[in-house]
């Protein structure tokens, strides 16, 4: 008996080692984020954009979204700015009105994901003025702001060929709690892990939910992604039709971040089941077009010059959309739900064969520095010693979970050095607070994927009070930003 509960455990150990591996490639994106990200040149010309909000109750923060979007560089005579009032019992649709939108309202209480008003809103662009009038379409929630110069730099991205883009995404209310921090600090995570590198060696990386621009083409039979995270669906069904998804350092955004832990468990929750969503929904695909491509990846949709393509750069597009394909089912497979199934169920084996199987010896799967350690005390963690064997186990079990914690803690403060720049000003102290209650945020994701997965979950809209103006962003909480100070200067860069 003991011998084949040590042999399932070597098994699956062994699968998910192998698992765990697939994904070791990811330290050449969070190296490479370090140093480089791509920079557009500036456009050769401006194109023509439509800018889709999907707003449920917002009057305290859409109109300061629409004051930048007026505010920016960019000629007003190419942005057009819709607004679908979704299911509103408030101000927020004559708000848009006032401001110059085109607002669409829409009243349906059975289907409530911001997915289904965007697929709404979308729908009555086309009837009134055709969604191929506009060359590119943006995406926002209402409770953004954007840098004066944001269209005018995510055109250069646009104007280069790209398809797909996505910004670089900061937080409004960053120092207001341990919470809306540690949604900043995992923004921020993402660009320099993620997004920085895979635009550089021209792959796909992921949007996140909004502040992102999309070539007309993806919507020409209408928006589609209507699960309770549109924007993983958006992502997987892209990449899978061969689209890059690139990424423009220089365009900034603010969002703002919930400050209760109550509605930030009950996004993570929603976020989570969303994430199993869109791997059961576009694993199948992302994995058929590791194997076949079916010519897409040098379709006209995906190569803006089809004349220039030689041999060599077919070659290239082909296995670039191969990898693409894994990069994407290695970013909505829910790793996390795997992972702790594992250990629950190695935990489980290993606890077995300590109190139950005579053969056992705790030793093989002891670490050796422990082993080391209890031998000065005659402790010698064999069969006859099955207590001690089990309180390592225990030992070893927590000291992981402390391991992964610290580790958290290190990324944190590589957040707050790297991007000391663009985050406001803080106190020591508080970014250490910060630092050290980040890996809870990365706890609740982990096992909010656990919930997820036995529970019914609905869309809820988060609520927002931060009704704070593009201008009252600045190190200092004053004024920096409009009088073009340094802290502007760098968020340009």
């Amino acid at each position: 008996m003991s011998a084949i509960l040590n042999q399932i455990i070597k098994i699956i150990n062994t699968i998910f080692g192998f698992i765990d591996d697939l994904f070791s490639y990811r330290t050449i994106y969070a190296i490479t984020g370090i140093f480089f990200t791509r920079k557009f040149p500036k456009a050769k010309r401006c194109h023509k954009y439509a800018i889709l909000i999907a707003a449920r109750n917002e009057e305290k923060v859409i109109g300061n979204l629409l004051d930048s979007i007026e505010g920016q560089d960019y000629p007003k005579d190419l942005m057009s700015v819709f607004v679908v009032a979704d299911n509103c019992s408030d101000n927020t649709a004559n708000i848009a009105r006032d401001r110059g939108a085109v607002c669409y309202e829409r009243h349906d209480a059975e289907h409530r994901t911001k997915g289904y008003a965007l697929q709404y809103l979308v729908r009555c662009i086309e009837r009134d003025y055709r969604t191929d009038s506009f060359e590119g379409y943006f995406i926002f929630d209402a409770d953004n702001l954007l840098s004066e110069d944001y269209i005018t730099r995510m055109n250069e991205a646009f104007d280069a060929g790209e398809k797909i883009i996505t910004s670089y995404r900061h937080t409004k209310n960053f120092d207001d709690n341990w919470i809306s921090a540690s949604y900043a600090l995992h923004w921020l995570r993402t660009i320099r892990n993620e997004h920085r590198a895979r635009s550089v060696f021209h792959l796909a990386t992921r949007i996140q939910g909004t502040g992102f621009l999309f070539v007309n083409d993806i919507i020409k039979d209408g928006w589609n992604y209507t699960s309770l995270t549109e924007d993983r669906a958006f992502c997987a069904d892209a990449v899978a039709k061969g689209y890059k998804i690139s990424y423009c350092n220089a365009a900034v955004f603010y969002d703002e971040q919930p400050v209760s832990f109550k509605i930030a468990m009950r996004q993570r929750i929603r976020w989570a089941k969303g994430h199993l969503q869109a791997f059961t929904e576009n694993a199948g695909k992302l994995f058929y077009h590791i194997f076949f491509t079916n010519g897409i990846a040098n379709s006209s949709a995906q190569v803006k010059d089809k004349s220039k393509l030689t041999g060599a750069k077919r070659v290239f597009n082909n296995i670039r959309m191969r990898f693409m394909s894994f990069d994407m089912l290695t970013t909505i497979y829910p790793r996390s739900i795997f992972s702790i199934f594992k250990r629950l169920t190695v935990f489980t084996l290993r606890t077995i064969l300590i109190f139950g199987a005579a053969t056992y010896t705790a030793t093989g799967s002891a670490p050796t520095f422990l082993r080391y350690m209890l031998k000065p005390f005659g402790i010698t963690l064999a069969a006859n010693n099955a207590p001690i064997a089990f309180l390592l186990l225990i030992l070893f079990t927590v000291g992981w979970t402390l391991n992964t914690y610290l580790g958290s803690i290190l990324v944190a403060a590589y957040i707050f050095i790297i991007e000391h720049k663009r985050i406001m000003p803080m106190k020591f102290i508080k970014k250490l607070w910060f630092c050290i209650t980040f890996p809870i945020f990365d706890l609740m994701g982990r096992y909010s994927l656990l919930i997820a997965l036995f529970s019914k979950v609905e869309w809820k809209p988060i609520p927002h009070e931060a009704a704070l103006k593009i201008e009252d962003i600045s190190p200092s909480e004053g004024k920096k930003r409009a009088s073009g100070g340094d802290f502007a200067k760098n968020m340009r860069k």
